[in-house]
């Protein structure tokens, strides 16, 4: 059984207490399962509902694309590929009629 280094000092000795994770050379404690939980992005739509890998989704405004004279148009559908934690796009989505592209979460609703 492998278990992952140190977060606080990248130490290789960590040692597992029952469902903690402990390191001996900065005695950093921390629970795997709360770690990958917290990893994952929270992002919200238009609504302020939470979004998730795999939904489907409407746009809820008109949008320019950058560098293109292309117009999603308020109503677009189209399904989350992928969340990350970026500042400007949120969500990598493939659209209907425009391919994949990068979404602002607070442009778009939940369907």
């Amino acid at each position: 059984m492998s278990l992952p280094s140190c977060p606080s000092c990248q130490s290789e000795y960590v040692y597992q207490d029952q469902n903690q994770l402990i390191c001996p050379e900065c005695a950093y404690e921390w629970d795997p399962v709360e770690t990958a939980e917290a990893a994952t992005p929270k992002v919200k739509d238009a609504n302020g509902t939470l979004l998730a890998e795999g939904d489907k989704i409407t746009l809820a405004k008109d949008l320019k694309v950058k560098g293109s004279s292309l117009v999603l148009k308020i109503g677009t559908k189209g399904v989350i590929r992928y969340i990350n934690d970026g500042k400007d796009h949120q969500l990598d989505c493939k659209l209907d009629g425009a391919g994949e592209m990068m979404v602002t979460a607070k442009f778009v609703k939940r369907a």
